[in-house]
């Protein structure tokens, strides 16, 4: 099991919100209004851990170890709800969100096929890192920055959890699971990873999840501004070519660490999934031609 040694792990280098905030240096003149109101919007967006939870809880029913970790990844992603949350209390009362807004991004999530939902939330955690580290810079107060600097850090290292599954996956599971591992982790890679091709900020929170409330089924749509993520990527922290491109190596480098293969670009990595698809749907097709 993986669980017993990342709630070690994690345990270990946990922050506390009382103590390891620098709370009292708190500094109003470098706080705009702008940016308090982006600071609602991303304690808001946090919330959702909560439904992409129970997503992952009632997917994930035959592993017990991955969803004892949802234990500590919930905690972690609730976490930095509220400590946005209390950084307004104390300094922007009148943007606390109120708890109808919280609850508004709870609805229900289709169900996806696992392994692809599992990269998809790895890659969405080396994303946030970037988003965060580069909000901790556009900033100008100390505390927020300092904030921002300490939730960038927890989402490296829930891409480094997520990262063990993925490996598990590949390696543990027998060849079948390794198979379909290396299709879905190079499949939805293949998306991730081409974030600077399209209009779309390509994060699980800004991705469609039920078809049955299409349009209003992403995260973001259920903020009370519903295009405020693009505004605060493309004109607050600015997050260029140069950040989307520091995402898609970071993914690259990754996979292909994780398997043996070099992927230096996005089409390598997608004439890589195309020999897996190769591999992986004539077997399907012989299985269930077999059954007929």
């Amino acid at each position: 099991m993986l669980y017993p040694e990342l709630f070690k792990t994690m345990e270990a280098v946990r922050w506390n919100m009382a103590h390891d905030i620098p709370w009292g240096d708190f500094d109003r003149s470098k706080l705009s209004d702008e940016q308090a109101h982006t600071i609602k919007m991303n304690a808001i967006t946090e919330w959702a851990a909560l439904p992409a939870t129970e997503m992952f809880l009632r997917d994930n029913r035959g592993d017990s170890d991955f969803c004892a970790f949802m234990s500590v990844w919930f905690f972690e992603e609730q976490k930095h709800s509220l400590v946005l949350i209390e950084y307004l209390r104390r300094f922007c009362p009148d943007l606390v969100p109120t708890e109808e807004e919280l609850h508004n991004v709870r609805f229900e999530f289709d169900a996806a096929p696992e392994l692809e939902t599992l990269m998809l939330h790895f890659c969405g955690e080396v994303r946030l890192n970037h988003w965060y580290r580069r909000a901790a810079e556009w900033h100008t107060e100390p505390v927020i920055k300092a904030i921002y600097k300490t939730v960038a850090q927890d989402e490296a290292r829930h891409a480094g959890a997520y990262l063990q599954y993925m490996r598990r996956a590949l390696h543990d599971r027998g060849q079948d699971t390794s198979a379909q591992a290396r299709l879905a982790f190079s499949k939805i890679g293949v998306l991730m990873a081409s974030a600077g091709r399209t209009h779309q900020a390509l994060h699980p929170t800004n991705l469609h999840v039920n078809k049955d409330l299409f349009p209003n089924d992403t995260v973001q749509s259920r903020l009370p501004e519903p295009g405020w993520l693009e505004h605060w990527l493309d004109t607050q922290i600015r997050f260029d070519g140069v950040w989307e491109q520091k995402v898609a190596t970071r993914i690259l480098h990754i996979l292909s660490k994780l398997m043996d293969r070099s992927f230096e670009t996005v089409k390598d990595l997608n004439r890589y999934r195309k020999e897996m698809t190769a591999l992986i749907v004539p077997k399907e097709k012989e299985i269930i031609l077999g059954g007929a």
